[in-house]
């Protein structure tokens, strides 16, 4: 078993720079699972690769490409961030299931069955009716098993994502999500999906994103987590990491690619109101990755012991990533 501690943030969207990278150097970070699609293509996304293969040749000192669990563990001994692709969509493999091992060749890694909408998968959590995994999606899952692509469910509906839960072979992961009996937003997770995502040897990983924390921008790090810790209670702390959700440094007219990308001609402003159509702020304790620190001393507050909060910064997810490959 490997004795290392290792700080592991399961989900950003950042305007990549140099300048990003350093700071998640400097907040120790030895992996980061990375947006690369959300309404785009197959073609697209070869060049949204193209654009990351340019990151890897330029900042060689502080990122590579992340495949294994084994590159987490070169990025520690480094002391680099391994990078590994996922998309928030099914897009990407269009119609057609044989893209799937086409994309994992890529290096793709993590893939949601839907984003918001109604997929050829499955049902986005946005949609009034939840008619579950589809007939495509069943045969997805199976091959994502087969290759060694996470079922990742963030935002999707909630049969959607008890059927992906029984349905796959392996673990699922949301990635991205905060528990629903903190704060009600439409992709937080009610009790009966962390429980089951739990059962089944899954990970959540808690998120930063205002619109998905309770008092948005003015969350305070100790209800936070207090919130981590009643979902510990709940599902127990092996379950239990970080996927930031950054989208730090962007303009706000990506806020209009993630939601409307290319499906509607009205716009379409996720949580209900024009006031979300920026980005907004982040809290003061979490500006950027280097709020992991902030994460740590709140959590030993609440009353994790220095085990637990070292699961929940990294640890948990090494394990998962290394239960991809088993």
């Amino acid at each position: 078993m490997n004795s290392n501690i290792f700080k592991i943030d399961n989900l950003q969207y950042c305007k990549w720079s140099k300048e990003i990278f350093k700071i998640n150097k400097e907040a120790k970070l030895d992996a980061i699972h990375v947006t690369i699609a959300y309404h785009e293509d197959f073609d697209e996304v070869k060049k949204n690769i193209d654009e990351w293969e340019n990151y890897f040749k330029e900042f060689k000192d502080l990122i590579f490409q992340g495949k294994t669990f084994k590159d987490i563990e070169k990025a520690h001994k480094e002391k680099k961030t391994a990078v590994f692709f996922g998309f928030q969509n099914c897009s990407p493999i269009e119609d057609d299931i044989g893209l799937v091992e086409e994309v994992y060749k890529m290096g793709i890694r993590f893939m949601q069955l839907t984003y918001n909408n109604q997929s050829l998968l499955a049902t986005g959590c946005y949609e009034k009716n939840d008619s579950g995994v589809t007939r495509m999606g069943k045969e997805v899952i199976k091959e994502m098993n087969n290759l060694g692509i996470v079922v990742d469910m963030s935002h999707s509906a909630e049969k959607s994502t008890l059927d992906a839960i029984k349905i796959s072979r392996k673990p699922i992961a949301i990635t991205h999500a905060n528990p629903s009996f903190w704060f009600d937003a439409k992709r937080n997770k009610s009790n009966d999906v962390l429980k089951a995502l739990a059962e089944s040897g899954g990970v959540i990983g808690l998120s930063l994103y205002p619109h998905h924390l309770k008092d948005k921008t003015n969350c305070t790090l100790e209800s936070f987590c207090e919130m981590a810790a009643k979902t510990a209670e709940l599902i127990g702390v092996k379950h239990i990491g970080i996927g930031s959700d950054l989208c730090i440094g962007h303009s706000n007219n990506v806020v209009d690619w993630m939601r409307n990308g290319t499906w509607t001609k009205t716009k379409d402003y996720g949580e209900g109101s024009a006031n979300n159509a920026n980005f907004p702020k982040q809290p003061e304790w979490f500006r950027d990755a280097r709020g992991f620190k902030n994460l740590e001393m709140g959590l030993q507050k609440t009353g994790f012991n220095n085990a637990e909060v070292n699961d929940i910064l990294g640890n948990n997810w090494y394990n998962f990533y290394r239960g991809i490959n088993s």
